[in-house]
């Protein structure tokens, strides 16, 4: 974490600077904005905070005018609240009062550097995912990691980058995809003062931002095919030219590229480059769709249920039994992210003690998408069919019931349905041999029923 101060913070400046220090951030000051813009040019930021007593709106203005991405708060005296709605109207994203607290600082560095969105997985198919991202993490080799959009691409190449060696440099990411093809050039290698129109001062760019770290260039296939000679050449050499530029900057950096295409089709259609796609392919972390990891919908949702409960000021409430079925039954076009907007929804829109089946729905109000033919929507069936006959029957039986129907519906295969049922690979197998020896029959590998246990 880069923080950028600007201002005296009247007279709090030591404070805030000790406390952000002892937070892990590395602390930049600069006594105005003149100062502060130079700091940027340089080295960069990921946050700045801005004393309310410096022209906030100007700060903002000369920031778009640059095309520096860095949010601001500010800070100011806990009476000062006009100064506070100024700055909030001037585009500060939050206010901190001084004397400055611990914890609230704490917080808004945690929630820019986005700490809050912890791993979160159990289906087997995501922990091989976790298990080569850490393996590879120490290596010097660029990663590629693709899936479908929504899937959680960024939060691997974090990742990789915290249990890097590097973790203590910085991680910028660049939206390959967001920025204007004419901008994407001088976003990546900077620019040197009248390089362009409005180049009214040089200007570093992300790879000299990130030296030291690693750079994640995000849905990397929007690139054009003209600017990826230019990382190519970059990647080889590990030295850029900003625009404009006499002479090569060398750059120490990670690269971490993710896609939601198919990168080979794409060069085999002339929109990527084939060198750059294997020179960015050492490692490749595909990351699978929700609906190919079923375990992991109701861990999901289960967090983000407690998170925005904590961020709405809302009681938590558990998920009703309805829900979860509904909620397993679901296609997930959207995957992870669209199902974090469904919880979150369904957090503010719930009423009674629990969340009900009536929150879980698409913003317009309509049931989600069914996958009515996928593994987890059928052991979710398969649960409620034999939650209904639970009376009067012994808790082995149910628990026998269940392993071998919901196996049946994964067609014998031991992995799935282990996932689905929350159990070890191991644990399932030695029930399956039990049940086998007790004279059950239990579906074998990839068929319909058995009478052994593989």
């Amino acid at each position: 974490m880069r923080l950028l101060i600007i201002g005296s913070l009247k007279g709090q400046l030591t404070a805030a600077t000790k406390i952000a220090v002892d937070r892990g951030a590395a602390v930049t000051q600069a006594i105005d904005t003149d100062q502060g813009l130079k700091v940027l040019r340089n080295r960069g930021a990921d946050l700045i905070m801005a004393d309310v007593g410096i022209d906030i709106r100007d700060l903002v203005d000369r920031l778009v005018a640059e095309h520096i991405h860095a949010p601001i708060v500010a800070c100011g005296t806990d009476n000062d609240a006009r100064a506070a709605v100024a700055a909030i109207q001037a585009g500060a994203k939050e206010y901190i009062p001084l004397p400055p607290d611990p914890e609230l600082i704490a917080a808004v560095l945690a929630a820019v550097a986005d700490d809050v969105r912890d791993l979160v997985y159990r289906d087997e198919a995501m922990a091989q995912v976790i298990k080569l991202a850490a393996q590879v993490a120490a290596s010097e080799a660029s990663i590629l990691i693709t899936g479908e959009s929504g899937t959680g691409k960024e939060m691997i190449a974090r990742y990789v980058h915290e249990k890097s060696p590097r973790a203590a440099k910085p991680f910028i990411c660049v939206n390959c995809a967001a920025i204007p093809e004419n901008l994407l050039e001088s976003e990546l290698f900077g620019h040197e003062k009248g390089a362009f129109t409005g180049a009214i001062a040089r200007r570093i760019g992300k790879f000299e931002e990130a030296t030291g770290g690693t750079l994640l260039l995000d849905e990397i296939s929007e690139m054009d095919v003209r600017l990826q000679a230019k990382l190519l050449r970059a990647l080889q050499e590990r030295v850029i030219d900003r625009v404009g530029g006499t002479r090569p900057v060398a750059v120490d950096i990670r690269i971490v590229a993710t896609s939601n295409r198919d990168l080979l089709e794409e060069a085999r259609a002339g929109r990527f480059r084939e060198d750059l796609l294997y020179r960015l392919n050492v490692v490749n972390l595909k990351i699978p769709p929700l609906r190919e990891r079923p375990a992991d919908i109701l861990e999901l949702a289960d967090h983000f249920a407690r998170r925005y409960a904590e961020t709405n000021g809302i009681p938590q409430r558990p998920i009703a039994a309805e829900a979860r079925h509904e909620l397993m039954r679901a296609r997930w076009p959207g995957n992870v992210r669209e199902l974090e907007n469904t919880i979150e929804r369904a957090v503010v829109l719930a009423t009674g003690d629990e969340i009900g089946v009536e929150a879980i729905r698409l913003p317009d109000g309509s049931r989600l998408e069914s996958g009515a033919h996928g593994p987890a929507s059928k052991a979710a069936a398969v649960a409620s069919e034999v939650a209904a006959t639970l009376v009067g029957r012994t808790v082995a039986d149910v628990e026998r019931d269940l392993i071998l129907e919901t196996l049946k519906h994964c067609l014998g295969n031991r992995t799935h349905a282990a996932n689905i049922l929350g159990i070890s690979i191991r644990t399932l197998r030695n029930k399956l041999n039990e049940y086998s020896a007790d004279g059950h029959a239990v579906p074998a590998p990839g068929a319909g029923l058995a009478a052994s246990a593989a």
